[in-house]
C-alpha cells in the first residue's frame, strides 16, 4: 500500500493565465483584489464539456495548484512569514508559506464566466486569483458556503493584517498608459503594498511587472508613488 501511495503523481489539469509575470505584486491571499481577472486554460485531455456540467451553479471555486517557482529539495519545520517582517518564526503548518513538504497552494476564486468558444475551450474566467502567470493547476473544486465558511473561525496572525493597505499616488498620465480595463486592478494591487515587510527602503525604486508593463514606484511619507510605467523588460530603472 505504501509503495502505491508513494508512486502516485499529481496530474496538471490546467494552467492559469494572470497579469503577473513574476512573484512581485501577486496578492498575498486570494480574494484580496477582486479586480484581478484570470483565465484557467485546461490541458487538451480535460477539455471535455461534460467535465464542466453544473459548474455554473457555483459562484466560487477552489483551486489546488503548484508552487512551481519554489525550488527546494528539503523542507524546514519553521519559516519566516513576510507579514511578520521576516524576523519571527512560525511552524510551517501554521502558515501558507510556499516552502512546504509538498509545494501545493490553495486559492478561492470567483467564477465569472465559462468560455465555450475557441480552440482551447471550455475554459474559465475567474476573479481574485493570487497566482503567477502559467501556474499549474492540479484540481478545481466548487466552494460550498455551508461547509467551507466558518464565520467564528480564528485567523491567527494573518487576521491582524487582513485590512492592511497603503495610500497610492498614481499620476493620471501614467495610469492612462495601462489598458483601461487593467487600471482599477493595478491600483488595488499597489494598495496592498507588494513590498516585503523586511524590504521597505526609502528612495528605492521598485518595479512591478503587471499586464505587460513595468510599474515603477517609490515609498515616501507612508504612501506609494508611481514614478513611471514602461513596457515590461525596459531597462535602466532610475
Amino acid at each position: 500500500m505504501k509503495d502505491v501511495e508513494e508512486g502516485r503523481q499529481l496530474k496538471i489539469i490546467a494552467r492559469i493565465h494572470t497579469d503577473f509575470a513574476t512573484k512581485f505584486g501577486v496578492p498575498r491571499q486570494s480574494g484580496l483584489v477582486e479586480e484581478l481577472t484570470a483565465e484557467i486554460v485546461f490541458e487538451p485531455e480535460y477539455r471535455q464539456p461534460e467535465a464542466f456540467m453544473g459548474i455554473e451553479e457555483y459562484s466560487h471555486l477552489w483551486l489546488l495548484w503548484d508552487f512551481s517557482e519554489v525550488q527546494r529539495e528539503n523542507w524546514t519545520a519553521t519559516v519566516h512569514p513576510p507579514r511578520l517582517g521576516g524576523k519571527e518564526k512560525r511552524g510551517v503548518f501554521a502558515t501558507r508559506s510556499p516552502f512546504r513538504p509538498n509545494p501545493i497552494g490553495l486559492s478561492c476564486v470567483k467564477l465569472l464566466k465559462i468560455i465555450t468558444e475557441g480552440t482551447d475551450a471550455p475554459k474559465l474566467l475567474v476573479a481574485g486569483a493570487d497566482l503567477m502567470d502559467g501556474t499549474p493547476i492540479y484540481d478545481v473544486k466548487p466552494y460550498l458556503p455551508y461547509a467551507d465558511a466558518v464565520p467564528q473561525a480564528r485567523g491567527g496572525f494573518g487576521e491582524e493584517h487582513r485590512k492592511d493597505q497603503i495610500e497610492v499616488e498614481f499620476p493620471k498620465e501614467l495610469l492612462e498608459r495601462l489598458p483601461e480595463e487593467k487600471r482599477a486592478a493595478a491600483l488595488a494591487v499597489l494598495s496592498q503594498d507588494p513590498r516585503a515587510a523586511y524590504h521597505k527602503q526609502p528612495d528605492y525604486v521598485y518595479g512591478m511587472t503587471f499586464a505587460g508593463w513595468d510599474v515603477r514606484f517609490t515609498a515616501e511619507k507612508g504612501k506609494l508613488i508611481v514614478k513611471d510605467v514602461v513596457p515590461a523588460g525596459t531597462k535602466n530603472i532610475k
